[in-house]
């Protein structure tokens, strides 16, 4: 046995053997804040710590932290990510807490984890430059690629992230991170593309849809609609034409009435928008399946986690959705 491989075991000796799945048939309130097919929790916090040591130091950081929190709150999301520092502080703030979230929620749907561990998988993140799907799809694979013996050839991933806010440096400083920290034995197969541009004005074939084996739109489906519903409706039916049979879907966003639209004079919650494009009116006769879900899962940080800032917790939903 490898001494990775025996590191794992020392981590996880005191889980419990059998993982927590999350199924349509059980309405699920929460998922675990560790995985046993996730690196530790601390060493994800630790990579952004070593990503971006500098700006801890910096006496300017609590001011962009700040300044950050405000545009939030304003739900503008563009001033908020309009700039290099502003995106840093994002993503010393509040992306580990997402990362940690993500990793779980990941780990915990069987469907998902055997596409990220599975050779040569293709993921299209959308909305995911702040790099908190990165990390989680990361520690996953890292976990799966640790157990493997040395003598084993590694397995490829590919991810492919889309984000209208130009985070290339951000990106770039992640990937070096996890090449040089977690993926160092064959930093090759963990590959990484960002694209900054407007999911909904490109082109299917620029997003590689028809190879791809996973999306995700994490806390993001709500913008495009904001931002343009005719061209969401129409990418989001892009994906029933273009996807090939078999690829999944995976969609959150915050549980209760902050993810409801407006259509017309009623506002509705927007998984019921997702489910008739995707399912179907009759929630039967669409190009999808809808395989996993919940209306409110929770994800809460343990006090064992170690990092300088705070580290929020989560509520969110969830739909899965399987290409028939």
């Amino acid at each position: 046995m490898s001494r990775r491989q025996l590191r794992y075991q020392e981590r996880h000796v005191d889980e419990e053997e059998d993982e927590i799945e999350v199924g349509s048939n059980k309405e699920m309130s929460a998922i675990p804040p560790v995985s046993k097919h996730t690196l530790p929790a601390n060493d994800e916090l630790r990579l952004f710590q070593q990503s971006f040591k500098y700006l801890f130091d910096s006496p300017s950081l609590e001011t962009f932290i700040q300044t950050v929190k405000g545009d939030l709150f304003n739900r503008d999301y563009i001033k908020a990510f309009g700039d290099d520092d502003r995106r840093m502080a994002y993503c010393v703030r509040w992306t580990p807490s997402r990362s940690l979230a993500y990793g779980s929620l990941f780990a915990s749907l069987a469907e998902v984890r055997t596409v990220i561990t599975s050779e040569n998988s293709n993921i299209l993140v959308i909305g995911g430059g702040a790099c908190g799907e990165l990390v989680a799809l990361g520690s996953i694979y890292t976990q799966h690629q640790s157990l493997k013996a040395l003598n084993e050839t590694p397995d490829s991933i590919n991810i492919k992230l889309v984000d209208i806010a130009d985070w290339t440096k951000i990106v770039g400083k992640i990937v070096s991170e996890v090449k040089k920290n977690w993926t160092y034995q064959s930093p090759d197969a963990f590959n990484v593309d960002f694209m900054n541009g407007d999911v909904l004005s490109l082109e299917p074939s620029l997003l590689g849809l028809s190879s791809v084996d996973l999306i995700t739109t994490m806390f993001t489906t709500n913008e495009l609609f904001a931002e343009d519903r005719a061209k969401s409706l129409r990418f989001f039916q892009s994906l029933n034409k273009e996807c090939h049979s078999g690829c999944l879907l995976l969609i959150t966003e915050s549980a209760g009435s902050y993810s409801h639209i407006e259509v017309g004079k009623k506002k509705f919650p927007i998984q019921f928008l997702i489910d008739t494009i995707l399912l179907g009116k009759d929630q039967k006769s669409g190009d999808w399946d809808l395989i996993k879900q919940s209306e409110s899962c929770w994800y809460r940080c343990d006090k064992s986690f170690d990092y300088p800032l705070k580290l929020e917790n989560m509520r969110f939903f969830f739909r899965l959705y399987r290409k028939k």
